[in-house]
């Protein structure tokens, strides 16, 4: 006795090939977006990384044209968290500029700070992307 298995009915939380070649897409563009955000964060550490800021904007532009493909998948959480990482670090390194004027010593203290912050939000998103886990964040 055979069983057919041609017309079976998917199983809840199943994937078909189109959202399984989608989820890759996406999987692949947020790798591609992280390890730019990675390469830009580690060289905001080491002296003398002058090629951080054109990668973090081509990192932004990627993952601002891709946000729209990731809606209603697990992947939308992290391209809001690097979007997010993104403007709060930009943000933050402007208001701290002054202090560079001021003081050299405290605004390469605040800079190194908010790099290490940055460096952490990236690390973060990659460890749960590679997880398959959308980040916990609160809207």
């Amino acid at each position: 006795m055979t069983q057919d298995f041609s017309r079976h009915e998917p199983s809840p939380g199943a994937v078909d090939g189109t959202d399984l070649q989608r989820l890759s897409a996406l999987n692949t563009v947020g790798t591609i977006s992280y390890v730019l955000h990675l390469i830009v964060a580690v060289s905001a550490l080491i002296p003398g990384g002058q090629f951080g800021p054109v990668l973090l904007i081509a990192a932004l532009v990627l993952d601002l044209v891709k946000r729209d493909d990731a809606r209603g998948t697990w992947h939308a959480s992290h391209f809001s968290w690097r979007i997010r990482t993104v403007i709060i670090a930009a943000v933050l390194y402007l208001v701290t500029v002054p202090l560079w004027f001021l003081f050299v010593v405290p605004g390469w203290i605040a800079w190194i700070l908010i790099s290490i912050w940055f460096l952490y939000r990236i690390v973060t998103g990659m460890l749960r992307m590679n997880k398959g886990l959308p980040m916990e964040t609160t809207q």
